[in-house]
């Protein structure tokens, strides 16, 4: 049972690539209730629903700085490199990233493709 001290959701998270959906209390670099955490990209924000800790959270998510698509932090949907990238901007810029950030997605590529194919 929720306490009425947690905050309500602001409204539901949703993946434009896989279709991730989940409800988020807070949008922003600064999450509530943590005393020195300042995210690098502002992001969608849930309360660690493991946890009774109020300062442990989750992010969900943010948007691509490419096409500014709502992606979740899952690897088969984006990166992050200095800033969030989703997948398909990612492979459309490749020659942009460095060698080790493309070997990581070709890395993924062939990873996803192993789990897809299994029954």
């Amino acid at each position: 049972m929720a306490s009425e001290t947690e905050p309500r959701p602001l409204g539901t998270f949703e993946c434009q690539l896989c279709a991730l959906s989940a409800p988020y209390s807070y949008v922003g670099q600064k999450p509530p209730d943590t005393q020195a955490v300042v995210l690098l990209e502002e992001s969608y924000i849930m309360k660690d629903p493991f946890s009774s800790d109020k300062a442990r959270f989750l992010v969900l998510g943010s948007r691509c700085s490419v096409c500014s698509r709502l992606v979740c932090v899952g690897p088969d949907c984006s990166l992050f490199y200095s800033k969030r990238v989703c997948l398909p901007c990612v492979q459309e810029n490749m020659s942009a990233f460095p060698q080790e950030i493309q070997q990581d997605v070709e890395k993924r590529k062939s990873t996803s493709k192993k789990h897809s194919n299994r029954p």
